[in-house]
């Protein structure tokens, strides 16, 4: 099986190979506004190894009250000659550099460390930061010690060095706290430092005891389902490590609301490994609209799409479908929403003199004219005052922008924003501009899918983070099976493989492909990106020149102003 590179945070940071740099402090009282840093002593640890240590006393510029002095054995005659904290943080950061800072207390020794840097016009690295007495108070019972205190765990863990106020001492006994925590809460199933940091903050007992529904899962890419007490599907999601992504349902980096509701429900989780990322995204989709999951937000009923359609009858019209046929008709879409697909067709209306209304026409039998025929919005065909030839050639013009010829659709809505705005108009000039970014999304849409919906077969390869190929099998627009082949090995048996195997797909009517329009539009992605090898295709995969995505990147600067527009309204 291949492994698919994932982001950091599916990965996580194992924690034998985590950098911790355990830091004490010794200082002349409780406030790092007003005191100052007397000793500073630190172990540099990794994978339970010591890799270096660092201890200095600091002139804090005042003289040590005597109770502290008594404490710690810290006088003001031992830090006379000591370096200022001026030259002494620099060092510590130095010594650091790259690490995660523990602590015990860590909030009184972070934040003297941050007085201090802020003092001294140092800037503060931004540490990731683990409390070991915040994690003690999790991992270990009151019946075990007396207290957390750091003289407390240290001999609950064995440790070899006995904290006595100095920096250096208490450093060495929290770095053995440390490992013995770390091996308690590996035994919970955290090995990560994502997951360690997690654990240590604000978890419910009873959404950290479900972290066992991640114990038996793969650690590879693929789907996976929740699902409740009695089976039913709560939420599908897909990761490059289905084990470590569920886990952190777990833990506190999922702060989503409804997630934590979600869990709460879940009662078991159902993996689905996959070969290829692609083949988990489109996995992901079907699995979605086939259980509609009810936490899921996205991708629940692709059904609901819509397609602009232009009739095959004496006087065409532009009209809002849910389905191609096989009618010989011209569409365009898909849409998302029953408001952008009339946005799109009000565009068309625009510029050119289509018939709105949804009566069927006869060429020998007129009728009355409507309001738009009196405006000049329309040829009235329904009165006889326009012919068959003559409003042919007005669908002729909107077949033409149906199948790519946005161009001529762009300059007139331009002009026509223009004359608004000039008329200040504003609130007008919107409404062209978002009706022509409906259609232009919609146009490019079919445009993109067309092709592929026309294509049997399409074989493509890109190499995997491994060394080996990813291959996907594509029929008709819908990914009908995926396979990797390993490093050095041969691709094409692998190819005839999946070729032999791969789902058989029954064409579908143009330009709506075998699958969902969100499917396809994936494996349209995938098939696009950088290092896409294609193999062998039934067809030609072709696209409009001077098509609606031409037309949609000189729109790019509308859009923006449309984004920015309501992203200012949010904030008002």
């Amino acid at each position: 099986m291949t492994m698919v590179q994932g982001t950091f945070d599916d990965l996580g940071t194992p924690l034998s190979s985590v950098t911790f740099v355990v830091v004490d402090l010794e200082t002349t009282g409780g406030s790092p506004a007003e005191c100052g840093i007397t000793e500073i002593g630190a172990v540099k640890v990794r994978g339970g190894e010591v890799l270096g240590e660092f201890q200095t006393l600091v002139d804090p510029g005042a003289p040590i009250p005597a109770f502290i002095a008594v404490l710690t054995g810290i006088t003001d005659a031992m830090v006379a000659g000591a370096p200022r904290i001026e030259a002494a943080l620099p060092a510590f950061l130095e010594f650091a550099a790259g690490s995660v800072l523990v602590a015990h207390n860590a909030r009184f020794d972070v934040s003297f460390l941050k007085a201090a840097a802020a003092r001294t016009e140092q800037p503060w690295p931004g540490f990731p930061v683990l409390d070991t007495v915040h994690l003690a108070r999790q991992l270990v019972r009151r019946d075990e010690v007396p207290n957390h205190r750091l003289g407390s765990l240290a001999r609950l863990f064995h440790s070899r060095t006995t904290p006595d106020h100095r920096a250096l001492h208490d450093a060495r006994a929290t770095v053995d706290v440390l490992h013995g925590l770390i091996e308690r809460v590996g035994n919970l199933g955290v090995h990560s430092l994502e997951e360690l940091l997690d654990y240590t903050a604000r978890v419910s007992p009873a959404r950290r005891r479900k972290r066992h529904l991640a114990d038996d899962l793969p650690d590879a890419p693929g789907v996976y389902l929740f699902k409740d007490g009695h089976g039913h599907v709560l939420y599908v999601g897909t990761s490059v490590s289905i084990r470590t992504r569920v886990r952190s349902y777990f833990t506190a980096s999922e702060h989503r609301r409804r997630m934590g509701e979600m869990v709460r429900l879940a009662e078991s989780v159902s993996p689905v490994v996959c070969a290829t990322t692609l083949e988990a995204e489109v996995r992901e989709l079907r699995l979605i609209a086939e259980h509609k999951p009810r936490y899921n937000r996205r991708s629940r009923h692709p059904e609901k799409a819509l397609w602009v359609k232009l009739t095959v009858e004496p006087f065409p019209r532009l009209s809002v479908v849910r389905a191609v046929a096989a009618d010989g008709a011209r569409y365009v879409g898909p849409f998302g929403s029953r408001r952008a697909a009339e946005a799109a067709v009000a565009a068309v209306h625009e510029v050119l003199p289509l018939r709105q209304c949804v009566e069927r026409l006869s060429p020998t039998r007129p009728r009355a004219a409507c309001a738009l025929a009196e405006m000049g919005r329309c040829g009235a065909p329904c009165t006889g005052a326009q012919s068959l030839e003559q409003y042919a050639e007005v669908v002729e013009r909107a077949a033409r922008l149906l199948s790519g010829g946005g161009r001529e659709l762009l300059v007139a809505l331009q002009e026509r924003m223009d004359t608004l705005a000039a008329a200040q108009r504003f609130e007008d000039a919107q409404v062209v501009r978002d009706r022509l970014v409906a259609f232009v999304r919609g146009a490019t849409r079919s445009q993109r899918l067309d092709p592929l919906a026309r294509i049997p077969e399409l074989v493509a390869a890109r190499r995997s983070v491994t060394g080996g190929w990813e291959v996907v099998c594509v029929r008709h627009g819908r990914l009908a099976g995926s396979t990797t082949s390993p490093r050095g090995a041969d691709p094409m048996p692998y190819i005839a493989a999946l070729r032999a195997s791969a789902e058989v797909v029954s064409p579908p009517r143009a330009p709506a492909t075998a699958a969902t329009p969100e499917e396809s539009e994936k494996v349209l992605r995938w098939l696009e990106a950088p290092g896409v090898r294609i193999v062998d295709v039934d067809g030609a995969w072709t696209c409009p020149v001077a098509g609606a995505a031409a037309v949609r990147e000189e729109l790019e600067p509308l859009e923006a102003s449309r984004r920015a527009a309501a992203g200012f309204a949010g904030v008002r």
